[in-house]
């Protein structure tokens, strides 16, 4: 005989299953479910904890239950990558540019950029904050604000990252212009032209510009698409090359969208630690994952590790703002002349609408909401892509931001595909930008974070015929 909160917890499911509740839905309250159902709010919770187990939602603290992520993905995932274990020069990344200028065109479908749309950031908060601290600050927001950069800021990031179990103190945050100039300051602080970088491969074309542009060397890691940079691999190329430093995005990388384990984060920082290479962690997308646990970064792991972290609100609260943070360590004086004599200060009323954001509340309040947006962009844009494409794909299976690695037919060479797709107007990101010796010629990347529409379909529909 079904029980009542069985029965409650099957009718609730075939909700999910309808649509009724979609994915980052908060569900009825205690009180509300059991008056509106007529059972015990005990059944009421019997119910939910029982649809938790099953995977179907989460329990999220003093905010109650939301209805979580479940792969409905039809495609196997891409192998391991495999790329040539040797020190490459990066070449061929004036595509990205092209790609990026694509972003400010309104006639073409932006499918390449990890840029997110204005319906995934809180644009009115943002937009308040800002006339804020023009009107409130004028001393501070005329002024600048040399590095390390704003006081307040740094002590509320310092908050947030001991809240993340990675205690910080506020004089050990420097300030930057996004993520990108904290990685650029990261890798010039410890390495020199000519260097040995070891990467993940695939990897964010925007470090592959970095290395390039510092003269360094990419040293391209084999990466699993569920827990990252292969370990062995790593330990044999750190006894085989004269490695300087390691980047790394353990969670939620770009473009793969993984979460690296926390013993695999351990063993990795062990075996630079053996080395005596520092670790250069990008954890722009650590807010971004799809459950409500946030994982703690590789520095929270080991207070003693060589450690420089690297992250930003670009992709979470506003890109425009161009806020980031760099907490390095033992490299902290090298970190702050090398960004004063760089340009000085990043801008003063970002900074301060920034803090009045995390200050107020609002910041967080903003992530609990879009990371079931966030959830729902990638299940539904890979549903699609399943519909659209030929059935010999792979797709990765991300637990955290908005992008999704597909791995096309062999014989595609997707630099062409992108150059015929923006032709008919749809812009996508070709798998060689995301490696240093140009791997990956039947890969693309595609951003989910897009408002949904009638044109987005019909991008995937051009896509599909140009494949």
């Amino acid at each position: 005989m079904e029980t009542r909160y069985a029965h409650l917890a099957a009718t609730l499911r075939d909700g999910i299953h309808a649509g009724l509740y979609r994915t980052g839905d908060r569900m009825p309250g205690l009180r509300a479910l059991s008056a509106q159902r007529g059972v015990s709010v005990a059944t009421a919770v019997m119910a939910y904890r029982q649809l938790e187990q099953e995977g179907y939602l989460e329990a999220r603290e003093r905010s109650g239950f939301y209805v979580r992520l479940r792969s409905t993905a039809q495609a196997p995932e891409p192998a391991v990558s495999a790329p040539a274990l040797r020190p490459a020069p990066v070449s061929g990344q004036e595509v990205v540019l092209r790609l990026v200028k694509a972003t400010y065109d309104p006639h073409i479908v932006q499918l390449g950029a990890a840029v997110p749309a204005p319906e995934f950031l809180p644009m009115r908060a943002v937009e308040r904050s800002l006339v804020a601290a023009a009107r409130l600050h004028r001393a501070r927001a005329s002024s600048y604000a040399f590095p390390p950069g704003d006081p307040e800021l740094r002590r509320l990031i310092a908050r947030r990252m001991g809240e993340i179990g990675c205690p910080t103190h506020p004089d050990e945050i420097l300030i930057t212009n996004g993520c990108q100039e904290a990685l650029t300051l990261a890798l010039r602080a410890v390495t020199e032209p000519g260097d040995v970088v070891a990467i993940e491969s695939p990897s964010y074309y925007g470090l592959l510009q970095v290395i390039e542009s510092l003269g360094l060397e990419a040293l391209e890691i084999p990466t699993h698409p569920r827990e990252g940079l292969s370990l062995e691999a790593l330990q044999l190329a750190l006894e085989r090359w004269p490695v300087k430093a390691c980047v790394a995005v353990p969670n939620f990388s770009n473009p793969l969208g993984y979460r690296m384990p926390d013993a695999n984060k351990r063993r990795l920082l062990e075996l630079l630690g053996q080395a005596g290479v520092p670790l250069i962690e990008d954890d722009i997308y650590g807010d971004l994952g799809f459950d409500a646990q946030r994982p703690r970064p590789c520095k929270g792991l080991d207070r003693k590790a060589d450690v420089l972290y690297c992250a930003s609100f670009s992709k979470s609260l506003s890109p425009g703002l161009r806020v980031g943070w760099i907490v390095p360590g033992p490299h902290l004086k090298r970190v702050e002349y090398l960004k004063y004599v760089g340009n000085l200060a990043t801008s003063s009323v970002p900074q301060i609408a920034v803090a009045e954001l995390l200050a107020s509340g609002q910041y967080d309040r903003h992530l609990r909401a879009v990371r079931g947006q966030y959830a729902a962009a990638v299940k539904r844009m890979t549903e699609a892509v399943i519909r659209h494409f030929p059935p010999d794909i792979r797709i990765t299976q991300p637990e955290g931001g908005f992008v999704i690695w597909i791995e096309l037919p062999k014989g595609v060479d997707s630099m062409q595909l992108a150059r015929h797709a923006l032709a008919e107007g749809v812009s996508i990101a070709p798998g060689p930008i995301f490696s240093a010796t140009r791997k990956y010629k039947n890969f693309v990347r595609l951003s989910c974070a897009c408002q949904w529409d009638a044109r987005i379909e019909r991008a995937l529909a051009t896509l599909a015929r140009l494949l």
